[in-house]
């Protein structure tokens, strides 16, 4: 008897259990599309010429077929498939708010609002009705054009083991002059040809260059500066407005570089470059600091970088590890990083002296890259110049 009147029980439990871990995973499920629906949506408005009914069709179109994709169960002809993707359109609300970005620019706020009837058992049904209503939502935000500027310095290495090989060949020339650790200052072999570290940082700071090109299309954004260093700190590439200055810069780095490793001279280049006082009145605000010259420009705040790079260790003009001048480029990195100053770090195929160095001088570990060949020092530096110009578009909810 107990029996027959527990069994009834224990199976309704259980149908209302699994009714309700799927409708756990269907309301994730949906919490995610929606978060993905709103970010399309939003980084789609911070393009031009796009309007609000093109990013709100955007968003409904990208959340309909993925749910549609979660929902069904592959019996579905294509047209109950159709008239799936059209309720889930219909059930979800998208709108868009719009408002003036600083002195230039709009900025968008885009809402999604998402509703599901999911259906249940008998028993689920005696506690919600015929289905189990769900709903999600998601907030993110955009800009038509960032007001927030970037200014950034590069410190880079030119001592003479950057005139080594890398592992990368050149396919454009089946001789060159290939030095390698082992024989410098000789030419070890001369074909194959590869790519000297030398060649690989000039290709890798023009990706970088490109990349923020592209976002800053009206010139009014982003101001650069470059120096190069051995054992002794060679004349700047002074920071401003555009890229093509330091490219020019890099680009005309001697192919075969000569000499020892010290970028203190460097770092105090970047940061008197960058820092908000005037280097020459220290504790007086200076008047021509970066954060003004920005605004001039009509940016509303500006984002102030150190791109350091080396392949080696501190060692002045010899071959051991100075490490007066290893201690004097960590204070250096500490002193810019005090100021607000964030500080990328690249170790090139560096020592473990060198690794160790950039590593504390990185603003944090995501600001430090550890590249052993071409390819990956190019992806470093895209990364940096994504890192440094990340778009404005983000989930607030």
């Amino acid at each position: 008897m107990m029996t027959a009147i527990l069994a009834p029980l224990a199976l309704g439990s259980a149908g209302i259990a699994i009714d309700l871990t799927r409708a756990f995973q269907t309301k994730t499920e949906m919490q995610s599309l929606a978060d993905s629906a709103a970010l399309a949506a939003a980084s789609m408005l911070s393009e031009k010429d796009v309007s609000q009914a093109e990013a709100i069709e955007r968003a409904k179109n990208l959340y309909a077929a993925q749910m549609v994709n979660y929902l069904k169960t592959g019996k579905e002809s294509d047209t109950e498939i159709a008239a799936m993707v059209a309720a889930q359109k219909a059930a979800l609300t998208v709108t868009v708010t719009e408002k003036a970005n600083g002195s230039r620019g709009k900025a968008f706020t885009v809402a999604v609002s998402a509703k599901q009837d999911m259906s249940v058992n008998a028993m689920t049904g005696l506690v919600t009705g015929n289905s189990m209503k769900l709903a999600s939502g998601s907030t993110a935000t955009s800009a038509s054009e960032s007001t927030t500027g970037i200014s950034m310095y590069l410190a880079l290495d030119r001592s003479g083991s950057m005139a080594w090989i890398t592992d990368t060949k050149d396919k454009n020339n089946s001789r060159c002059d290939n030095y390698t650790e082992q024989y410098w200052p000789n030419v070890a072999f001369k074909s194959p040809c590869y790519i000297s570290k030398i060649q690989a940082l000039k290709t890798a700071a023009n990706a970088m260059f490109s990349s923020l090109n592209a976002l800053d299309k009206n010139s009014n954004l982003v101001r650069v500066g470059a120096v190069s260093y051995t054992h002794n700190t060679q004349s700047p590439s002074t920071i401003g407005w555009g890229t093509s200055k330091a490219a020019n810069y890099i680009n005309a780095l001697p192919q075969k570089p000569v000499d020892g490793t010290d970028a203190n001279g460097a770092m105090t280049i970047a940061f008197n470059a960058l820092k908000s006082e005037d280097p020459s009145e220290p504790g007086v605000r200076n008047k021509d600091t970066e954060a003004k010259i920005q605004k001039d420009k009509g940016n509303d705040d500006v984002n102030r970088y150190i791109v350091l790079m080396t392949d080696g260790k501190m060692t002045g003009n010899s071959a051991a590890t100075n490490w007066s001048l290893d201690r004097g480029v960590r204070q250096k990195c500490a002193d810019a990083k005090a100021d607000g100053i964030k500080i990328f770090t690249v170790a090139f195929m560096a020592p473990q002296e060198g690794r160790n160095l950039l590593t504390e001088c990185a603003s944090d570990s995501s600001y430090y890259y550890e590249p052993e060949n071409m390819e990956d020092l190019v992806k470093a530096f895209g990364e940096i110049a994504e890192k440094a110009a990340k778009a404005t578009t983000r989930l607030t909810n």
